[in-house]
């Protein structure tokens, strides 16, 4: 356990999530204890303008000065919380020596960071604050440019009248190990429930979009696993959108995530609607850690249902990979690389473990053997590598809480085949209407730095009780 005190509360989750990057899922307390492990001071003197941390009770002391607009209040607590941060995790090195890849950061969104750093400042001044202000490493600050560069003109291409749609379906057959998504487990009354409710859901969104003169660009169609829905269920979906909405935009993406869930029937029904860009997740080609991992499909079936959709028309296939599952080891991903190298998708997305709170995995570490930093590194390295030797780059990046190593999650494209919806979503260029339980509505104000957002509730009861006072909401938010 961990006895923080701070005298700048309303930052007081921050500096946590800087003392966790080097210690986990430890407990962190602002009560005294005699059994605390650590006990740490960080501090926040405003009329200074300065953050000091140090482990108490007389430990040497590390102050981080900072600056801020005075005409800005955001740009005041940004900077705070900023210097805050940095001065923990200083300390934090000092007390356990440990090489960061991203140095102090610890939001989803560095590349989002650089480039509003370079928008402010100027590029050279922004590069100079992720390697020194920000300790990033050189090669994970060359990858965020890179990312960068390629986002730039679909970034430009963005309305102010755009928006995309999502759509969720939060069932799935089983629940793996890592996952702390509210899923539940598909059952048909529970399907059954569900989707006539998602129905007014979304007719309710494609009117707003109608009054407020909204044009879609792109629809993401997710999980949970959307292909535990019937061919007869995915086919009444599709169609329920198109009346409302009329378009897909430049796009349609169907996570169809699990190849046990993956038809012949449920892939004609996709492509009768003109959905070309799918997902099929294997996560990893080991029988041995799917079955660990509790996923019901083998890696033969991954290869089966690739195997039929190409043959079906689906020309844009994403695959998601998993570096530092639970058993694996750095020869394992070297296999899975060379399997998915073999079928050549279109895309390629490789996560990093991340150890979520409320997931069984967090709860039986003891159990699970989980591979080391160094190797979850060398198995992100080998994903990069593997991407470029069939002709794919990278072109969009977020971080979780929590991933092993303090790594990131990279999804790489080839020419031509990038996801317009991941790039919205993660940069938070393009307001998003959701539809579904456990959905995130965002509204991006342009020019404005402001992103609001307006959470479904995860509960499907509940859902369906509000879903006259989320359009409401939706309704102030996006007709202001």
């Amino acid at each position: 356990m961990v006895y923080l005190k701070t005298d700048a509360p309303q930052y007081a989750n921050d500096i946590a999530e800087e003392i966790r990057m080097f210690l986990g899922l430890v407990p962190i307390t602002d009560t005294e204890d005699p059994d605390t492990e650590l006990s740490l001071s960080v501090t926040l003197s405003p009329e200074q303008r300065t953050a000091t941390a140090r482990v108490l009770p007389d430990g040497e002391p590390i102050t981080i000065a900072y600056t801020f607009d005075e005409t800005d209040p955001l740009d005041r607590k940004r900077q705070e919380k900023r210097a805050l941060k940095r001065a923990a995790f200083a300390l934090m090195q000092r007390v356990k020596p440990t090489e960061m890849p991203w140095g102090s950061l610890t939001g989803i969104r560095p590349t989002k960071l650089l480039r509003e750093l370079c928008e402010r400042v100027g590029d050279e001044e922004a590069v100079r604050e992720f390697r020194d202000v920000f300790s990033v490493r050189i090669d994970k600050l060359r990858l965020a440019a890179t990312i960068n560069a390629v986002q730039k003109p679909v970034i430009a291409s963005v309305k102010p009248n755009d928006l995309d749609v999502y759509i969720g379906i939060p069932y799935c057959k089983t629940r793996c190990l890592y996952c702390s998504f509210g899923a539940e487990l598909a059952k048909r009354n529970a399907l059954d429930e569900y989707l006539p409710l998602l129905y007014r859901d979304i007719e309710n969104g494609a009117r707003l979009a109608r009054d407020g003169g909204y044009s879609v660009r792109a629809l993401y169609i997710g999980g949970g696993t959307p292909t535990v829905l019937s061919a007869e269920q995915l086919d009444a979906l599709l169609d329920r959108y198109e009346a409302a909405y009329g378009t897909y935009g430049t796009e349609c993406t169907v996570e169809a995530g699990r190849p046990d869930t993956i038809t012949r029937e449920k892939l004609d029904v996709l492509r009768r609607h003109g959905v070309d860009r799918i997902s099929i997740n294997p996560q990893t080609m080991s029988d041995e850690t799917l079955q660990r991992i509790g996923r019901l499909h083998t890696a033969q079936q991954i290869k089966e249902s690739f195997a039929l959709a190409r043959s079906m028309g689906f020309s844009s296939i994403n695959m998601d990979l998993i570096a530092g599952l639970p058993g694996e080891s750095v020869e394992d991903m070297e296999r899975t690389l060379s399997e998915i190298q073999t079928l050549r998708p279109d895309n390629l997305t490789v996560h990093t473990l991340a150890i979520k709170r409320s997931s069984r995995l967090k709860d039986q570490l003891d159990r699970y053997p989980l591979p080391s930093r160094e190797d979850v590194e060398t198995m992100i390295d080998m994903g990069l590598s593997a991407a470029k030797e069939i002709g794919l780059w990278p072109y969009y990046m977020y971080r979780q809480k929590y991933q092993n190593g303090n790594l990131e999650n990279v999804g790489y494209a080839a020419d031509g085949k990038l996801c317009i919806y991941n790039i919205d979503m993660m940069e938070e260029t393009t307001s998003i209407l959701a539809h579904g339980a456990n959905a995130m509505t965002k509204r991006v104000f342009c020019g404005a730095n402001r992103v609001e957002r307006i959470p479904n509730p995860k509960d499907v009861p509940t859902y369906g009780a509000k879903l006259d006072l989320l359009d409401a909401q939706k309704r102030a938010l996006f007709l202001q």
